[in-house]
């Protein structure tokens, strides 16, 4: 897929990108796989706003994907369609399976219409075909991998994203993953994930261009502290405008920001966490 670019007729157009939708093979979804999704803008049952820069975007229609792939264990599937999710920064991917039902998929690199994938340990070492982490060797690339057992996919779904495989310990049944900002976890050998890298590699090349762009989007401007009243913000006028010795505050006054860790203490997850060691080499 290539990135189009525009003859600059105006300021915001000059280096605005997008795609040129060459890989999709469809305009309109799979109607029983969708659903409308009405946008909250940032606000609470109350209509109080309780995440900021949010507003409501362009109206879109939410494919349903199916993360899990555990209950068509080893029932073939083929490809049928490669779709535009708005909802998404990757490609997903309509599969037809042989007993007739038809489920989106997160669409990895390189895909091809009437690819015939599987799930389970009947499938091959080969993309798009999911399988437990026990029965990945080491070196492999995955995406959408499963935390726990028998849940789903939550960890490397954005486009262009991927881990690795880099180790296991057999004595405990764990696998050790090396994810994409270079930090290695633990996972459990029957968490499933899907073999390869996910596409849309030409993501990270878009530019938006232009600030109303971004309200289609849903985004609302960020104001600084400084330029609020004191109502609003901790550096507000006379806080912020005078220079006065304080401690850079969030909004809400309660932690200093930036820096300050918001992540459980006893996250449970972090029992299966490694830290990045400094080697020596000699």
């Amino acid at each position: 897929m290539a990135i189009k670019t525009y003859k600059p007729f105006t300021p915001s157009r000059r280096y605005m990108t997008w795609y040129d939708f060459s890989n999709i093979t469809a305009t309109k979804p799979h109607k029983p796989l969708t659903k409308f999704i009405k946008s909250k803008a940032g606000r609470n049952n109350a209509g109080r706003i309780t995440t900021r820069h949010r507003w409501w975007w362009h109206k879109r229609m939410y494919r349903m994907i199916d993360f899990r792939r555990r209950d068509k264990l080893n029932v073939p599937a083929k490809v049928a369609t490669i779709e535009y999710d708005p909802y998404r920064t990757c490609r997903i991917a309509l599969l037809h399976y042989l007993d007739g039902e038809k489920r989106y998929v997160l669409a990895w690199k390189n895909i091809s219409v009437w690819e015939i994938i599987k799930t389970g340990d009947e499938a091959l070492l080969k993309p798009g075909n999911r399988k437990l982490l026990k029965n990945i060797p080491d070196g492999f690339t995955i995406y959408n991998l499963e935390v726990t057992p028998q849940t789903k996919g939550k960890f490397v779904r954005s486009a262009w994203s991927f881990a690795t495989i880099t180790g296991r310990d057999e004595e405990n049944g764990l696998v050790y993953v090396k994810l994409q900002s270079w930090e290695i976890r633990l996972f459990h050998e029957h968490c499933r994930a899907t073999i390869w890298t996910i596409g849309n590699e030409e993501h990270k090349n878009i530019v938006i261009g232009k600030a109303g762009r971004a309200r289609w989007m849903g985004q609302r401007p960020e104001v600084r502290g400084k330029v609020m009243n004191p109502v609003d913000h901790p550096h507000g006028w006379w806080e912020g405008a005078t220079d006065l010795a304080m401690n850079p505050k969030a909004f809400n006054g309660r932690w200093v920001s930036p820096g300050k860790k918001t992540r459980k203490k006893k996250k449970w997850s972090d029992r299966f966490i490694v830290k990045k060691r400094k080697t020596r080499f000699k």
